[in-house]
């Protein structure tokens, strides 16, 4: 355990702030002998430590590892984003059937509270990107996000395990800050050199037992064996390269970058490098690849916001392309960690139980306010603060959350009683905030696996993509998915600013039956 604004203000403000902040490298971050990395393999031995090294962890060769293809969204969670991420991952499925998962690294500015326990409760990785979305940050700034996530969207503290800093603007002390609040890893790195190149810096996740081996050309105080953080991961995120190779990377959203040194985005150019770069991996030493994202930028629900089709497609296409392929898995960060703190074979992966897809045995008849939207219904807080209105299970504070105070007592309207935040020893979707009641304790709660068996033997290993791909240089219409409660569409109202900015939005769990889409 870790010790209103005018509506249009507010879209101009969000949208600014995203544009800002893409995560954007245009060359090598790190060199060799920048690094001066040693790392003694005798000593620093999984699950705790692990040596940054090209090869995969465990002793594997290659032809036994999956191919992990990261997906992560950065910034607040709202129906809009949820909407963006759904139209690449709600149809897909991993090669043992399972829903795909992923990472938001969720900043609380604009964000709806209980859209993020839905998420979670959905089976995504929570993380943390600070509270109000500042580089560099100060503790209270990471912590105050634990405090607030925990309290408001009842995430348990022990979940929130990653970090990323807004703008990919880390310091040392960020990395002290994180070991010393209990994090688990931090993902702000860049690997800026080629799979293909001799000095890559594509390192598989490590600890920083002997310090830190990438952007060793752009942070002070970092690489040269610092920081040393026994047992504190670093995950890094794994550029895309065009023609131009090294001096031609693409990091965070790389669709909205011009390939090749052209003036122009070119969906064509980008597919093709960005399956040149997974090849790249998929062919060597299968080091992860990730897909990393502002989700606002290809949101087709989110007004003023007019993403190319084109791109979208483009992206389902390239999705498409990797479900084909051998021993594929789109994965989180958890799940990614998990497999290399215990790495197995491909014949073995039945044994990673973060690869599979427990979905809690809640009865859906029962009316709590759980993050299972067919169970909450009519049961949420709705918190009209001027300036970032969302929805609570656990009920409103009587002034916004803020750094300096990341859990204000709570307003108690009349007639009833106050919430009960999520306790220790119960798993979110079993805690009933309103009776304080668990349904059960947390090493007895029922989930039913709906994984179905892999491994040897001739099973097909591939997954389950049903994107729609680019026929003739035309696209197709992006299906919108309707929420998990039933609800319609998230939509956008003039006059209801509320609703717009926290209607709620479905998940990616198929056991949730309510999760549908309908094509426009």
């Amino acid at each position: 355990m870790r010790n209103i604004l005018l509506l249009p203000v507010f879209l101009v403000a969000l949208h600014q702030l995203v544009a800002a902040q893409d995560g954007a490298i245009s060359g090598p971050t790190t060199s060799a002998s920048a690094a001066g990395y040693s790392c003694d393999p005798n000593k620093c031995i999984l699950p705790s430590c692990n040596c940054a090294s090209t090869n995969p962890p465990g002793g594997l060769s290659p032809s036994e590892v999956p191919q992990f293809v990261v997906f992560t969204a950065d910034d607040a969670i709202q129906s809009y984003t949820l909407d963006s991420v759904n139209q690449f991952l709600a149809q897909r499925k991993n090669p043992n059937g399972c829903p795909i998962k992923m990472t938001y690294f969720t900043s609380l500015n604009y964000t709806n509270y209980t859209l993020v326990t839905d998420w979670y409760v959905a089976g995504n990785e929570i993380a943390d990107h600070t509270m109000t979305h500042v580089g560099s940050p100060p503790a209270d700034e990471i912590n105050g996000n634990l405090i607030a996530l925990n309290a408001l969207a009842g995430i348990p503290l022990d979940s929130i395990k990653g970090f990323r800093a807004p703008y990919l603007n880390y310091t040392a002390d960020t990395f002290h800050l994180l070991a010393a609040a209990d994090f688990t890893y931090d993902s702000s790195t860049a690997a800026s050199i080629p799979v293909t190149d001799q000095d890559t810096d594509a390192y598989w996740p490590y600890t920083l037992d002997y310090g830190l081996a990438n952007d060793c050309l752009t942070v002070d105080n970092i690489c040269k064996g610092q920081p040393q953080l026994p047992g504190f991961w670093e995950i890094p995120m794994y550029a895309f390269f065009d023609e131009l190779g090294v001096n031609g990377p693409h990091l965070m959203d790389p669709w909205l970058d011009a390939a090749n040194g052209a003036s122009a985005v070119n969906d064509t150019a980008t597919l093709e490098y960005m399956k040149s770069t997974f090849t790249a991996h998929y062919s060597g030493n299968r080091q992860p690849i990730g897909l990393y994202t502002h989700p606002i930028h290809l949101s087709t629900t989110y007004p003023g916001v007019d993403p190319p089709n084109s791109t979208i497609q483009m992206l389902n296409q390239y999705l498409d392309w990797l479900q084909e392929q051998q021993d594929v898995w789109i994965v989180s960060n958890e799940q990614l960690l998990a497999w290399v703190q215990n790495p197995v074979p491909v014949s073995q992966l039945d044994t990673v139980e973060a690869l599979k897809c427990p979905t809690p045995d809640v009865d859906p008849t029962l009316h709590i306010c759980n993050g299972v939207p067919i169970n909450e219904a009519g049961l949420l807080q709705e918190c009209a603060f001027s300036d970032f209105p969302f929805f609570t299970c656990y009920g409103c504070p009587e002034v916004e959350v803020s750094p300096m105070n990341p859990n204000p007592p709570q307003q108690v309207p009349q007639g009833q009683k106050a919430r009960f935040r999520l306790p220790a020893n119960c798993s979110t979707p079993f805690w009933d905030p309103i009776a304080g009641n668990c349904l059960c304790v947390s090493d007895d709660c029922a989930f039913t696996d709906n994984s179905r068996p892999i491994g040897p033997n001739g099973a097909n290993l591939t997954g389950g993509g049903t994107g729609d791909n680019i026929t003739g240089g035309s696209a197709t219409a992006v299906p919108t998915y309707v929420n998990f409660n039933g609800a319609g569409a998230a939509g956008f109202s003039s006059n209801d600013p509320i609703r717009f900015v926290s209607g709620l939005a479905g998940g990616i769990v198929g056991a949730i039956a309510a999760l549908t889409f309908i094509d426009l």
